[in-house]
């Protein structure tokens, strides 16, 4: 075992190697802006994009919280390492995948602006045209970074930490990027249809979704699970503190996505808010209507489950549509989280029930609440749009992180032995404890 984890790392290490003497030799451009940009533009969007990176940290906090105290390390690592892992992916080729010249509105040229070569702080002419250009790769980074963190709270306490790493570059090559450039790309197939996605609803929150139900069922049920033993957080202030990074870096997810200062931004910013707040209160409400008690666990995950709702709304839907879309939101991941208890299914953390529906939810409210061309103004081609599109994300994330799991697991076994499950990953995977030496 430890010759495979030194292999492992070897193998990682000289990759990074070549990739930082590749970058530091590969003739890149990086054209410079010839006239000013508006400097209030400019200082929301890099504050935007600070706030959507505390995301991933928060995100570390709320998933540690909720499992098994020897898997707190594990978990909160799978996050945080994305920080580092996608970063330098994104600068290599992920953000050329994303938003280079358009193959058939399918996916990006990868030597587009392979290594960035060709992003600067000029603007783009089509993409970003409000910021410079390496700014708006900046910003969109954050949604990479954040995206496969997601996934992890559904294959919690039981998955290797390399093939863990190496399926998320998979993912971020294979699933995100193409979702990317499908969605938010000009020639993107899905833009071209008019699907409405703000902020990420679809290719973020759905994806993850989608893939963590995958990840899920191709990594199986843990001992505990299979034993019927209750799961019990190991720290909600964890929980509580990371639900309030998520929520204050939302602000910047969402309202950043108008990548202007303007009265879009500030729509977004006001609905965010209402949303969370609204399924936060619909969450505990719901329980509390069947008897059980109002927990801080629940009003986090409400929270939670709004501000996914909303995302790929935030700038199309006025501020009574996003009050009532995070309430309909919490009730439906609820009731959803409530059956997957009932079932076989592992999913540690609920991504799914939570991330996976409460993004379909937003995206389905958007076709039907959209100011412009939404069901509600008599229109239904966008809503029919929103459909398709739901029903295309979700059988090609899904059926394609299944693959990549499969991947991985053939390169890397994915999960971890009884014994090591046994002792908790935090020893197992990285010899560190919360209990000490």
């Amino acid at each position: 075992m430890l010759q495979k984890k030194k292999r492992y790392g070897t193998i990682a290490f000289c990759l990074l190697a070549v990739v930082s003497i590749l970058a530091c030799a590969y003739p890149a451009v990086h054209p410079a802006a010839t006239v000013p940009f508006d400097t209030g533009t400019l200082s929301w969007m890099i504050t935007a994009s600070g706030l959507v990176l505390l995301m991933t940290p928060g995100l570390s906090f709320f998933y540690g919280g909720m499992v098994n105290p020897k898997s707190i390390i594990s978990t909160m690592l799978q996050s945080f390492i994305a920080l580092g892992v996608i970063s330098v992916l994104w600068f290599v080729v992920g953000f050329s995948l994303a938003f280079g010249d358009s193959i058939y509105g399918l996916i990006g040229n990868p030597f587009t602006f392979f290594m960035f070569d060709g992003v600067g702080t000029a603007p783009h002419p089509r993409i970003g045209s409000t910021v410079p250009f390496i700014l708006f790769a900046a910003f969109q980074l954050k949604f990479a970074i954040i995206t496969p963190a997601l996934i992890t709270g559904s294959f919690a306490e039981r998955v290797r930490f390399w093939a863990y790493v190496l399926f998320m570059c998979l993912f971020a090559v294979f699933i995100y990027a193409p979702l990317a450039h499908w969605t938010w790309h000009p020639d993107g197939f899905l833009f071209k249809w008019g699907v409405l996605d703000f902020a990420g609803g679809t290719v973020v929150h759905i994806s993850a979704g989608c893939a963590a139900l995958a990840g899920s069922m191709f990594l199986g049920r843990r001992q505990v699970h299979r034993d019927g033993e209750g799961h019990t957080p190991v720290n909600i202030p964890y929980v509580l503190l990371g639900t309030g990074m998520l929520w204050f870096g939302w602000f910047g997810f969402n309202a950043g996505s108008a990548l202007a200062v303007n009265t879009v931004a500030v729509d977004a910013f006001v609905n965010t808010n209402l949303a969370s707040a609204s399924a936060m209160l619909a969450w505990i409400l719901w329980d509390a209507a069947f008897g059980k008690r109002p927990t801080a666990l629940g009003a986090c995950v409400g929270a939670v489950v709004g501000l996914v709702a909303i995302t790929p709304a935030a700038g199309y839907v006025g501020y009574g549509q996003s009050i009532f879309i995070g309430f309909i939101a919490a009730v439906i991941s609820n009731v959803a989280v409530g059956r997957k208890n009932r079932s076989e299914l592992d999913d540690t953390l609920d991504v799914f029930p939570c991330h996976g529906i409460g993004g379909m939810v937003g995206m389905l409210c958007t076709g039907i609440f959209a100011v412009n061309g939404g069901l509600i103004t008599g229109s239904t081609t966008l809503f029919t749009h929103h459909l398709l599109a739901l029903a295309i994300v979700s059988v090609f994330t899904f059926g394609g992180s299944y693959l990549l799991y499969m991947l991985t697991n053939w390169l890397i076994p994915m999960r971890v032995g009884e014994e090591q499950e046994r002792i908790g990953l935090d020893v197992s995977q990285h010899e560190e404890s919360i209990f000490g030496s």
